[in-house]
């Protein structure tokens, strides 16, 4: 099942790509707070994005360039101005395809189930993360080192994956206690340090000691070597 994110401010339109994609066994969320696009995008850690461009506060383009920063899910782009000039900027901020208004929901569908397959099938295998030897599932939650497998908690995960995906980068704590922030619930910086932690633990368990280095004051650190 993959997370679908809708940041479109035309409510009929967005609850109709909503239903349609979840009949198709996926999960779709619709954000809510147009000036906290981030904060919900970080939570939810869709695995495609759907962007209106003309969006309420700030538009399409500007999101697209802050997810950019922190991930390289997919991001498809909406518009009722379906130029030529729209599509090059659409690309050149980072999207990977353009859906022309009115939405034709059967044509969205088959443009989301492409980029999925494209991004995330590779050969029917699980889509993963890889560090130093280590695998990260990015379907199941799993972490595969040496022949040994090892569930991870949802915010394990999730720190894990922050991690990985800025590997070699000192990732603050402010951003990975945004990664944990899950809509409505606050996350105290203690919550944070006891997620580590227990990650740690994990990771020395299957023989990775000191696989993720503390930036005293700062954040966290995976090594390139």
């Amino acid at each position: 099942m993959y997370r679908i994110f809708i940041v479109e401010d035309d409510p009929t339109m967005a609850n109709a790509m909503k239903e349609k994609i979840e009949s198709w066994g996926n999960e779709a969320r619709i954000v809510e707070h147009f000036q906290n696009v981030m904060t919900e995008f970080t939570a939810y850690d869709p695995h495609l994005v759907l962007m209106d461009i003309m969006l309420p506060f700030f538009n399409g383009y500007h999101w697209c360039t802050q997810i950019r920063q922190v991930s390289q899910v997919p991001v498809v782009f909406l518009s009722s101005a379906s130029d030529n000039m729209n599509i090059v900027m659409a690309m050149n901020m980072g999207g990977d395809d353009f859906l022309a208004k009115p939405i034709d929901l059967d044509v969205m569908m088959a443009k989301i189930t492409a980029m999925l397959r494209r991004t995330y099938d590779m050969g029917n295998q699980l889509p993963m993360l890889e560090h130093r030897g280590l695998m990260l599932g990015l379907m199941d939650s799993t972490i595969t080192y040496d022949g040994q497998k090892i569930e991870l908690t949802k915010n394990e995960f999730r720190i894990l994956q922050t991690l990985m995906e800025r590997k070699g980068e000192i990732v603050s704590r402010d951003t990975l206690m945004m990664r944990l922030w899950q809509m409505d619930d606050y996350v105290e910086e203690n919550t944070l340090t006891v997620n580590v932690n227990r990650l740690r633990k994990k990771l020395d368990s299957i023989g990775l000691h000191d696989y993720i280095v503390t930036k005293v004051g700062v954040g966290y650190l995976l090594p390139l070597e």
